[in-house]
């Protein structure tokens, strides 16, 4: 699990392999991951965008950009929270994702929350 506070945007995200989408004879890794994100602080904020960084077990890199999550852009209230799932297919066994989100404060005030790194792996490959 990852655990980050950005201006008190708290993002916790979990991670499990899903075996039933997954093919390893062919290669094909599928793991999803699911989202917390909770307003720590005083102020709304709307999260825009994302950017995510992706890395497989063999150092291949692959970025993620675009407009909110999930077909959303939450606005986060102090005290409120969004959860979401999404997935991500990996060529290898083991990987690991971080990022940001892009928020606005209803005053303008752009910042990126943190997304702390976290591991997609196989429950074997960390044996």
């Amino acid at each position: 699990m990852s655990d980050a506070v950005t201006r008190g945007i708290r993002v916790r995200v979990r991670a499990q392999f899903v075996p039933e989408h997954s093919e390893p004879d062919e290669e094909r890794y599928y793991f999803a991951y699911h989202v917390t994100i909770t307003n720590e602080g005083a102020r709304p904020a709307k999260l825009v965008s994302r950017h995510w960084i992706i890395t497989d077990g063999a150092g291949q890199v692959h970025e993620v950009k675009g407009a909110g999550v999930v077909g959303q852009q939450p606005r986060l209230a102090p005290g409120e929270a969004f959860e979401y799932t999404s997935a991500c297919p990996l060529p290898t066994p083991v990987g690991s994702m971080y990022g940001t989100y892009q928020m606005v404060t209803d005053a303008g005030d752009a910042f990126e929350a943190r997304i702390a790194p976290f591991t997609l792996a196989l429950p074997t490959a960390l044996n």
